[in-house]
């Protein structure tokens, strides 16, 4: 085979390993926007997940107000990082812009998510972070899920969403924590946004935020001085969990 031929045959292989590749993000990513009807976080069209490939910088994310019950693996908007439509006959997410935000300034996440959750919201929209009042909470975040200020009037007027992005990236950047210890925000006045390592992840932390805000609440209303759990067993239950030195699970081979 001649070395011209060789070379066309490589590039051909790498672009049928790439077209495979995006074929399975998508796949990945409809299933993880599946999820969020199925564990009650979304009604109507409220909500969307995006996972991206990292050796491509390519993201898969959800379209622009299209029933989850019409959705097909196909139909998943494929994006590069500076924002271009790379693949998809739909708009993308109106949230794309924070989504590429997160994922532009924090290479540990793999998976966005976006839900309108009843009791997250609730807490967002009261402009209160939610305190780690118990184990349940601290098996997954650790310390509290943080309310983040409102956007001012420009930053509303002007590149809303982009700016909605900037704003929980300027945080946890000033804030002294991981960004995966601390998978999820709330966005004063509006919602939650989660993450983890992929899309499914990033739903698992959704529907986790979802349940400690109800406790939360519920907490609150049984005790209305209640304080949040001591930080020593804050600390136990979210390292033994996490970290180099856990012990919960399995572990692997």
């Amino acid at each position: 085979m001649s070395g011209a031929r060789l070379l066309e045959t490589k590039a051909a292989c790498r672009k049928e390993r790439q077209e495979t590749m995006l074929e399975e993000l998508k796949k990945r990513v409809y299933e993880a926007n599946m999820l969020l009807p199925a564990y009650g976080l979304v009604t109507f069209t409220w909500g969307n997940v995006s996972e991206i490939d990292r050796e491509s910088g390519i993201f898969a994310i959800k379209p622009s107000g299209v029933d989850y019950e019409k959705l097909t693996p196909e139909d998943m908007v494929l994006m590069d990082l500076n924002g271009n439509k790379v693949e998809g006959r739909y708009n993308p997410s109106s949230d794309t812009p924070t989504h590429l935000e997160l994922y532009k300034a924090f290479p540990e996440i793999g998976g966005v998510v976006h839900t309108h959750s009843s009791y997250a919201t609730s807490w967002a929209q009261a402009g209160r972070s939610i305190p780690c009042y118990g184990t349940t909470h601290a098996d997954y975040i650790y310390g509290e899920v943080p309310c983040l200020r409102c956007l001012t009037e420009e930053e509303i007027a002007d590149a809303y969403e982009k700016n909605t992005g900037l704003l929980i990236v300027d945080a946890f950047q000033k804030m002294d924590k991981e960004v995966m210890a601390v998978p999820a925000v709330l966005c004063k006045n509006h919602g939650p946004f989660a993450w983890g390592k992929n899309g499914h992840d990033a739903v698992h932390n959704a529907v986790v935020l979802e349940e400690v805000a109800k406790m939360a609440y519920r907490a609150e209303t049984i005790n209305p001085r209640i304080q949040p759990a001591p930080q020593e067993l804050q600390d136990k239950h979210y390292y033994r969990k996490h970290g180099a030195n856990a012990y919960y699970g399995q572990g692997k081979e």
